[in-house]
């Protein structure tokens, strides 16, 4: 296998999701950093220049073309807030995380030369509803969907270890970008005056950056001591309020309204309780314990500029 004492040297990194809220920041992020970036796309006709061919659903990946690659960084996945939750959508869900890291991981463990580390996308609904409590990467999981579905997925990825190569879950919190996501939904209505707390307000947010994100990817293809899951969020989670209070100031606009959680569930159904009032107060132990230094510390900074790139 391929060593590097430290990415100073290029290094060959694929990427799936490359298209995708993250994925389409880290590549050219990666690429300015000096590496070189392969996304894997589905499906021959995407092929071209750096690309890869896969295809989970039919079992086809370009495995020469995978041969020597440095690094892996596994971002593909159904949008989980993209529609109600049906029976349907929920299997969909599952099976494009379970499934698909299943077989991606499984190719690359069988190649002649498989990658140094493999990064996993996964997320803090590992940890399900929690109150108060502080939570870190040796909490035990939650209950519920989205609890499930992430331990599938993270378990979907132990075939890669077994083939020793370096396995990083990535337990991603609400990522912050005006580009997408969360916090460009709700721009426009905080802008209108109509922006306030879901619920009671109390349920703690875990959130990131997506500058903060690309710089976690980047350090932790480097630190090669470190691996098993990492809670990639800040190091100052927040309540629901708080959240809605700081958006506000950030916009300057009131944060006069509250939206009942009766009518959320009404609206959203089951994926109501598990993203919007579930509460989960997420620290990013390891990240901290290794020196890892966050641009984005505290929301009121992050939300300031954040919105002053989007005006």
């Amino acid at each position: 296998m391929q060593q590097h004492d430290t990415l100073a040297s290029p290094w060959k990194v694929a990427i799936s999701g490359a298209s995708g809220l993250i994925g389409s920041a880290l590549v050219p992020f990666l690429i300015a950093s000096g590496h070189e970036v392969f996304p894997l796309v589905r499906g021959v006709r995407q092929s071209g220049g750096n690309a890869i061919s896969w295809n989970p659903d039919t079992g086809q990946i370009d495995s020469q073309r995978c041969e020597g690659l440095d690094a892996v960084i596994h971002l593909a996945g159904e949008n989980i807030a993209g529609k109600r939750w049906s029976k349907k959508q929920k299997e969909r869900i599952r099976a494009s995380r379970v499934e698909g890291t299943r077989f991606l991981c499984q190719s690359f463990a069988r190649l002649k030369k498989p990658p140094q580390v493999l990064i996993s996308a996964s997320a803090v609904g590992y940890y399900g509803e929690r109150g108060d409590e502080i939570l870190t990467e040796t909490s035990l999981p939650g209950t519920g969907f989205l609890s499930e579905v992430c331990q599938e997925w993270e378990g979907a990825a132990q075939s890669a270890s077994s083939a020793g190569i370096r396995l990083i879950h990535l337990r991603l919190g609400m990522v912050l970008t005006p580009l997408g996501g969360a916090l460009k939904k709700m721009l426009t209505p905080f802008r209108l005056c109509l922006g306030g707390c879901l619920g009671s307000g109390k349920q703690w947010q875990s959130w990131v950056a997506l500058h903060d994100v690309l710089s976690i990817c980047l350090y932790l293809l480097q630190q090669e001591k470190l691996s098993g899951p990492v809670n990639a969020v800040s190091p100052s989670p927040v309540t629901n309020r708080e959240f809605t209070v700081i958006l506000g100031k950030a916009l300057c606009r009131p944060t006069l309204f509250a939206v009942p959680g009766l009518f959320l569930k009404l609206l959203f159904g089951e994926m109501a309780s598990a993203l919007l009032l579930s509460s989960t107060r997420v620290l990013p132990e390891k990240l901290l314990q290794s020196g890892f230094t966050f641009q984005f510390g505290n929301l009121d900074g992050a939300l300031k500029e954040l919105v002053l790139k989007q005006a």
